[in-house]
This record gives structure tokens, sequence and C-alpha cells, in this order.
């Protein structure tokens, strides 16, 4: 399943087989909570939120402190990329405590991240900022590279927020440079995806279709990122008025999100056809209204283990 989940992310067949199993297995937690990544890895965090909400249940019950602290994190990820802010952040700062008084620095650091991209998400940067700022002052003497590029993003995100726009550049390009030297694709996808979204909120469309092209690049055969960058680059022809492709490719990443069960992701796409039709004067019955986006997708991502 872990495999699955960082090589091939897709739908397995094993997940009634792991639910079937008696809750009191010695695997059973263990799998589920590799099952939940799976979902996760595919953007269908509906699903993703109820397995790991059985896996903490489980969890709490055995007294696993410190597998409950790693499933209270993923499951305020989850929350995040679902738009539950303040349910995502009273998780991920319970999984942040618990990590502390069980002196487990990095999951500590790793919750305190997941904190600072709620914060932000929730229209409080300086909260966001002083999370992530914790976060890397925990990871300073420890060689985690991993974590210390997420911190790099998100300042990057908080600081785009700010309108700081240098600042969150230069985060952006801490940030790739750690991951292109331990060629992370999913790191670098979701960095090149923070940019163009910058570059777009700036009406730098050269610049925002460079970065979405070298997402692009990373995406591995990976059909959620994909399907991301395809919708960003529906946001970029929109934005310009280049509305048949616009439509063209948001169409298409209706149907690839879709095919994954991400409905997050899928409302969001459906919100810019609503758009397009709008401005087209078309009727579109058959897509609802989804969201009032202010900028393009967020900047949803696989979470770390």
């Amino acid at each position: 399943m872990g495999h699955l989940v960082w090589h091939k992310p897709r739908f397995s067949t094993l997940g009634p087989k792991i639910e079937e199993l008696a809750d009191n297995h010695p695997s059973k937690p263990r799998c589920l909570y590799q099952l939940s990544r799976l979902f996760g890895s595919v953007g269908n965090y509906t699903e993703c939120k109820r397995l790991f909400t059985y896996t903490l249940k489980l969890q709490r019950k055995r007294g696993d402190d410190r597998q409950v602290a790693r499933t209270l994190r993923q499951l305020a990820f989850a929350n995040w990329a679902m738009g539950l802010h303040k349910e995502g952040a009273q998780q991920a700062k319970e999984g942040s405590e618990i990590s502390e008084r069980l002196g487990d620095v990095v999951e500590q650091a790793r919750c305190l991240i997941v904190l600072a991209r709620l914060l932000r998400s929730d229209e409080q940067p300086d909260a966001a900022e002083e999370a992530a700022s914790r976060a890397i002052n925990l990871l300073s003497k420890r060689d985690q590279q991993f974590e210390v590029c997420e911190c790099h993003q998100v300042l990057g995100e908080i600081c785009r927020s700010k309108g700081k726009t240098e600042e969150a550049i230069n985060h952006f390009e801490a940030a790739l440079g750690i991951a292109s030297s331990f060629n992370w694709h999913y790191l670098l996808f979701s960095v090149h995806h923070s940019l163009a979204t910058l570059f777009f909120d700036e009406d730098r469309f050269d610049d925002a279709q460079a970065h979405v092209e070298r997402a692009k690049s990373h995406t591995v055969n990976d059909p959620h990122p994909l399907a991301r960058a395809v919708e960003l680059e529906a946001w970029l022809w929109f934005k310009q008025h280049r509305l048949e492709e616009a439509k063209s490719e948001a169409l298409r990443a209706v149907d690839m999100f879709e095919k994954l069960g991400a409905t997050v992701d899928m409302e969001y796409a459906r919100g810019l056809l609503r758009l397009i039709a709008e401005e087209t004067g078309e009727l579109l019955e058959s897509v609802p209204l989804a969201v009032s986006m202010g900028s393009p997708c967020p900047d949803r991502i696989t979470e770390s283990e």
C-alpha cells in the first residue's frame, strides 16, 4: 500500500478487505493509515478523511499516542484540502501538543507546517507565519530537508497572501533548490504550481505559463497533479479571454477529477466552467455553481509521510 502511495497512486481492491479485518487485528490501523493516504494521494479527500477518522479511533483505543499524532496531522491536512480550516487547525494543534509531550521534534514540526497551511487559508497570515517559523526553528539542527522544503513553500504562500511578492519568490526558490537536489517530483510540481499561481495573480501570464509547463514535467504519470495542472492552465486561458481553450481544458480537468473521485477539485473546475458559460452566454445547466474563487485552485498537495 505504501508503494502505491509513493510510486503509483491509484485505487486498490484491498480496501474492503482491510476494513473487514477485526478491529483488534494487529495490522489493521497501519493498513488503514496507508489506505487513507492512498485516497488522499489521488485527491479523494472525503474517503481519505473517513478512513483516517476510523484509524484514529483504533489508535486512541490502543493508546498509541505517537501514531495518534501522525494521524491527527493527516486528518488536519485532509480537512485543509476540503476547506474545513477550523476543524483541521484543532487537529493539527492537538497533534503538535502530543508530539511535543513525547519529545518527537520532527513530528511536532510536521504538525506545525500543516497548522500554518490551515491558518493561512483561514486568513490568519501572522499566526500562520509564526507556526511555520516555529517549525523551521525546530528543524534547524536536524537533517530534515523534506520538511524544511515544505516550510519554505508555506512561507512563500504566506508572503504571497500578504502581497510580499519578492519574499514569496525567494522562499519558493529556496524550496525548489532543496527539492531539485533530491529530485522530489511532487514537491517540485507543487512549488512550480505555487509560482504559477503567484504570477497568475499578477497578470504575468508568460511567467505563469512557464511554471505550469514545469509543473507538468514533474507529474510523472501521476493523474492527480496532472489534473491540477490542466485546471490551472484553464484558469490562465480564461483570464486571457481565450474562452474556447479555457472551456476545453476545464472540461478535461473535470473529467480527470471525476475519474479519481476528487470531488473537491472537481467542484472548483466546475466553478470555472460556470464562469466561462457566463462570459459566453452559454447555458450550462449540467454544471452546478461550485465556489466563488478569488484565485485559481488552492495549493493542494500530497501530505508527507
